[in-house]
């Protein structure tokens, strides 16, 4: 859990113990310009993802599942050394990155450029090359999300995903922090990071669109890399903007996020709940209701 001074994690231990750690939250100490709208949206999507991978990492440890693979490993883990390790997981992250775009970025705009050698008129066609896109990535984005939920672990990290949610939405609707209660509240938040990302690709066709549409594949694809701070921007403000407002633009703006959530987001169980809840009261504001989950 995140808020606007306070962060903190909670964890359960081998022992069925709840473990928290707690730590200031970084962007209080950005300067005003990284703060600024469409700015910091940018700032923001960089450090959730720095934060979350040092919090899935250290929850493991606690978890004690780095215990158990280096057990099973046996000696073959003895010889490793951390830097090793280390140096394997930039790796690991390079690439992930090098697939990713690939995957969302080079792919489509080739398939694309492919079908539009056979199919005269379609190259210079800058609306049907972004919609294709854009319609494409969606569709890869939505079959990696179906076939990473058939995995237990990741849909258990789906499940503490639901527990989180609704705690939040317990404490928006100013009810006492207990299992009973957070069981009630819904799953489906407006400001979740699915909705961000779900927001980001729709963005991104809109993006599109200022882009000359036969430029070559590597170029094209480079100019769409260039763009990503800006649809990162522009996401982050339409998602704080469902959080704040209950109308129908509002609500035509989370439907996507939304339905996706339907995979990201699942019934928790109740001792995920109290994990959720230990962590939500050390970020919860001393002084006034915050707008910052």
């Amino acid at each position: 859990m995140r808020g606007p001074k306070q962060s903190a994690m909670a964890v359960r231990n081998p022992a069925g113990e709840i473990v928290l750690e707690k730590w200031e939250t970084t962007s209080t100490f950005r300067a005003k310009f990284f703060k600024l709208p469409i700015i910091r949206g940018v700032f923001n999507f960089i450090d959730s993802m720095v934060s979350g991978y040092k919090c899935l990492m250290r929850s493991a440890e606690i978890a004690g599942l780095e215990e158990e693979s280096s057990s099973a490993d046996g000696e073959e883990k003895k010889g490793i050394s951390a830097f090793a390790m280390n140096a394997l997981m930039v790796i690991a992250s390079v690439l992930g990155v090098a697939l990713a775009v690939f995957l969302f970025m080079f792919l489509p705009v080739q398939i694309y450029s492919w079908i539009a050698k056979a199919v005269p008129g379609l190259e210079d066609n800058r609306f049907l090359r972004s919609l294709f896109e854009g319609l494409l990535r969606i569709a890869i984005f939505l079959g990696y999300m179906l076939l990473v939920t058939l995995m237990k672990d990741i849909r258990r990290t789906f499940q503490y995903h639901g527990a989180e949610h609704k705690t939040i939405f317990c404490y928006e609707h100013g009810l006492p922090l207990t299992v009973e209660n957070v069981r009630k509240e819904g799953r489906f938040h407006p400001r979740c990071g699915t909705s961000f990302l779900v927001l980001m690709l729709l963005v991104g066709i809109l993006i599109s669109l200022f882009i000359p549409p036969n430029l070559p594949t590597l170029l094209r694809t480079a100019i769409k890399l260039l763009t990503l701070p800006l649809v990162m921007g522009i996401g982050y403000e339409l998602i704080k903007l469902a959080g704040r407002k209950d109308n129908l633009l509002t609500r035509i703006i989370s439907k996507p996020g939304i339905w996706m959530q339907h995979l990201t987001v699942l019934e928790p169980t109740d001792d995920m709940i109290e994990c959720a809840i230990a962590a939500f009261v050390e970020v919860i504001p001393e002084d006034e209701k915050s707008d910052n989950w």
